[in-house]
């Protein structure tokens, strides 16, 4: 089960998504440790969801268009809150390597898990992907939780090797520029919300 979807999980863990630009965010203007806390809260999110799929739940959200919207909305409207915290942040850039070795990564990891629990998707994901790799008679449960084990396992090594050379790039490279790829990442979330708002099933 798990070999055959470990090429699929691998796909997904390094196609371009929310949780990457919040990585790369978080790297460049708060530094690896940060992004690591948005990581682990992201993939607490995923694992959620995963346990949601073997329970069922995850089914109700992706075949009810009330509540898939419901927290489709949601989940567009901290993507844009995001985004627009990224636009107008007026914190010298001078100051944020200063602001991040003395602030808490507790809102790093808010923001992972958040807009990972506010992504109807993932449960629409799930429901659609993983029963074709759980084997005849298994635990829909334990093979649910055993994909998405492996799916934060894979996230895990790859957003930590990203948020390694995006902080080694702005400390080194960047910092000079480090104002404009914040905004820039802004510009993406605010972007991704209004096309999850806007987007049909």
């Amino acid at each position: 089960m798990l070999v055959s979807f470990l090429p699929i999980a691998a796909v997904l863990t390094v196609t371009p998504g929310v949780s990457t630009v919040l990585v790369i965010r978080r790297a460049a203007v708060s530094g690896r440790r940060a992004a690591f806390a948005t990581t682990l809260g992201n993939e607490i999110g995923v694992l959620l969801w995963a346990v949601c799929a073997g329970l069922g739940l995850a089914a109700i959200v992706a075949t009810s268009a009330m509540l898939f919207t419901a927290i489709k909305l949601a989940g567009a409207v901290v993507l844009v809150v995001l985004g627009l915290r990224a636009l107008l942040d007026r914190t010298p850039p001078e100051l944020v390597a200063s602001r991040a070795a003395e602030s808490s990564h507790v809102p790093a990891f808010r923001d992972g898990l958040v807009t990972a629990i506010a992504n109807p998707k993932l449960a629409a994901f799930y429901v659609a992907l993983f029963p074709q790799f759980v084997p005849h008679g298994a635990s829909i449960f334990a093979a649910s939780c055993l994909m998405g084990v492996l799916l934060v396992v894979l996230d895990l090594m790859w957003y930590s090797a990203l948020a390694a050379l995006v902080a080694r790039a702005a400390s080194t490279f960047l910092q000079r520029w480090l104002r404009r790829a914040e905004r820039l990442c802004g510009v993406v979330l605010v972007g991704l919300g209004l096309r999850l708002a806007l987007e049909q099933r």
